[in-house]
């Protein structure tokens, strides 16, 4: 079932129209209402480049948190091989928000790491939306130091709202987990590239996103807080998210910019949920590349060139 975004009501009319065309042509085969349809489906197609031609960033949170969107399991099913799963953190419980273990990448060894927000009601309580607690961010700090042992490049996949911010959370050391895994992503000797598929929210992305390469999938966001959560904090008024939305440069390309993100990768037209299949290769091909481009260096080169890079983010707005 094809869910539409609130900006997509025009949309969802016309391609509406054009299946219950087709719809009563199946049930009646002496009509011939083909040409009709074809008809709506190049209006849709009009209006889809229309809307997805200059998206707001309050519209691209939206695309960013698409239920239909491809998720951290998505990519890990399509793009790596004998992939074999680690769970826990040796301390205190396994996170299903955090999922991650050994893999082959076109036939390379790497481990991959990301947030799996789920799929329906079932799967999105039992991974928490994607939203990890301590015991995730150590379950990642122990891959990466398992990848860092066995000289193998790391992957990351980036999409959650933010770290959870439960009372559970905070009593087993919600901050520190996540400034240790941060902490990990620059002591490692290792190849390390990440790509944000969805939503980068805050530390909890980052702690996953220090990296050598960072790539963005064009409708995906990354910031310090939520749009909803920058308004309530500065208007005392959630629905000022537009605004605020706007003040984050939070888009990929506005990051891009900033030198925040290194590498945009296309979606399909309407979103990457539009085509999966397009758009799980795109990641793939992008993957590589990062990995390429980083693969020559030292371990000593990988640690400076990264701390450099964080290092030295937001000099030039400062010189200027």
């Amino acid at each position: 079932m094809t869910h539409y975004l609130d900006f997509e009501k025009p949309l969802a009319e016309i391609e509406g129209k054009a299946e219950e065309l087709r719809a009563i042509a199946r049930q009646s085969e002496e009509m011939d209402v083909e040409d009709e349809a074809k008809a709506l489906d190049r209006k849709a197609d009009t209006l889809l480049k229309e809307l997805y031609s200059s998206l707001t960033p309050w519209r691209k949170c939206q695309v960013a948190r698409h239920p239909n969107r491809p998720h951290c399991q998505d990519y890990i099913d399509a793009l790596f091989t004998e992939y074999t799963p680690l769970a826990g953190d040796r301390n205190f419980a396994d996170d299903h928000a955090v999922m991650g273990g050994m893999a082959r990448l076109n036939g390379t060894p790497v481990v991959v790491i990301g947030q799996e927000k789920g799929h329906d009601t079932k799967t999105r309580i039992e991974r928490n939306f994607g939203m990890a607690r301590p015991e995730g961010y150590r379950k990642a700090i122990r891959l990466m130091e398992l990848a860092d042992k066995f000289n193998m490049p790391v992957v990351t996949l980036v999409d959650t709202p933010g770290a959870y911010p439960g009372k559970g959370a905070e009593e087993r050391g919600q901050s520190e987990a996540i400034a240790r895994s941060t902490e990990k992503c620059l002591q490692i000797g290792v190849p390390l590239v990440s790509v944000v598929i969805g939503e980068g929210g805050s530390g909890g992305a980052v702690a996953f996103a220090t990296a050598d390469r960072v790539a963005m999938l064009e409708h995906s966001v990354y910031s310090v807080i939520s749009p909803e959560g920058c308004a309530s904090i500065l208007w005392k008024d959630a629905e000022k998210m537009r605004e605020a939305a706007e003040a984050l440069r939070l888009t990929a390309q506005d990051l891009h910019k900033l030198g925040i993100c290194d590498r945009i990768i296309s979606e399909p037209m309407g979103g990457a949920h539009r085509d999966r299949e397009h758009t799980l290769a795109s990641v793939g091909r992008m993957i590589e590349q990062m990995l390429a481009d980083v693969s020559g260096l030292s371990a000593n080169e990988l640690v400076a060139q990264r701390r450099k890079k964080f290092l030295d983010m937001g000099s030039k707005g400062l010189a200027a």
